[in-house]
């Protein structure tokens, strides 16, 4: 958890008229190599992540194809409803235009996950990002609903609960599709056929509010550094205002502009291992803008509790192609996705499949 004068620093970031040393990044050897770069995009390409329309007669093969070349794709008609998109916004910018002493009373505890706060990623990286966020990984949110809505709190956690349970069947929908794409179903998982013959969810979610204010040096800034998510999959509402960007070897960053109505997803690591490599995770981050504050509801999508073992998905391996990672727990892989961040696929990587 970020010490208090970090969280007051962050709950007030759109009133900076300069952009604090802390927040300032310089150029990596990554961003180096990508196209030439402007103020506005960051080195982001003009290209874009392609949107599906899920009422498709051919929507697997669509979905199968940008996991496979993006590791990300758009979604239209989802049938989420566009009051429910307004409401989680809006919740959200209420939330996030709070005085910060007011948001810290809702801050994340050492051992919990839910509340606000700065983002989980932000201890790998050497300057801070610009951006707060506010995460509801479990019932504690309530609590934190009531302390920053005393009057509120029941209308907050109604729209908070119907788009949980609205996400969490999108989200079992879009995993039918791409696993068909692999020409596979539920059922060839085996911890996750049996989960749902005993009523029990296969995956658990968690929601991540997001606000990047205005910044005056947006260049200069990361609103999110690069990352892959631990999760299955991720679905992401934005604002109208951009800033999303992913990353593809053959294009450099190309920024993923809101579409009214159109959802994000983006595949996690889970979903790495269980398709043994075949659609890979993908590397994605947020930059930040001069003029307009930009709001993402993040639903993340993560593996079972418990003792189950996740591995590559049997039908997809055999003597020709083997299972390139070895089994773990959803548990055990979050650790290791603590301790090396972003070295935690290859830290679970068979060294030598072929034996």
């Amino acid at each position: 958890m970020p010490s208090i004068a970090e969280e007051i620093c962050i709950g007030n970031l759109g009133s900076l008229q300069t952009l604090p040393d802390s927040f300032t990044w310089k150029l990596t050897a990554a961003d180096s190599v990508l196209p030439p770069s402007s103020a506005v995009s960051f080195g982001a390409v003009e290209e874009s992540i392609p949107v599906i329309d899920l009422s498709d007669s051919d929507v697997t093969t669509l979905i199968g194809n940008a996991c496979k070349t993006w590791g990300a794709f758009q979604i239209a008609n989802h049938g989420i409803s566009q009051k429910l998109l307004d409401d989680i916004e809006s919740l959200s910018k209420t939330l996030f235009d709070m005085p910060s002493e007011r948001k810290l009373e809702a801050a994340s505890s050492d051992k919990g996950v839910s509340g606000y706060g700065e983002p989980r990623i932000s201890p790998f990286f050497e300057k801070k990002m610009w951006s707060e966020g506010f995460t509801i990984a479990d019932a504690s949110y309530r609590n934190h609903f009531i302390s920053l809505w005393p009057h509120d709190h029941t209308k907050y956690c109604r729209i908070m609960e119907e788009y949980v349970d609205e996400m969490e069947k999108l989200a079992s929908k879009l995993l039918s599709c791409i696993l068909g794409s692999l020409g596979v179903t539920v059922e060839d998982i085996e911890w996750a056929h049996k989960l749902e013959k005993s009523g029990t969810k296969v995956g658990r979610g968690a929601i991540r509010l997001n606000h990047y204010p205005v910044c005056p040096e947006p260049e200069r800034a990361m609103g999110l550094a690069a990352h892959t998510d631990s999760t299955i999959l991720t679905i992401l509402h934005q604002s109208n205002t951009g800033g999303l960007q992913v990353f593809r070897e053959e294009s450099g960053w190309v920024t993923v502009e809101p579409v009214p109505g159109v959802l994000v997803v983006n595949m996690g690591d889970l979903f790495h291992i269980l398709s043994n490599g075949k659609i890979p995770s993908v590397v994605h981050r947020a930059k930040v803008n001069h003029t307009r504050s930009r709001i993402s509801i993040a639903y993340l999508w993560g593996g079972p509790s418990g003792d189950v073992q996740i591995t590559p998905i049997s039908k997809l391996i055999g003597p020709v192609e083997p299972s390139l990672y070895r089994s773990i727990t959803w548990k055990e892989y979050l650790q290791i996705k603590y301790e090396v961040f972003d070295k935690a696929l290859d830290a679970i990587r068979i060294v030598n499949p072929t034996n």
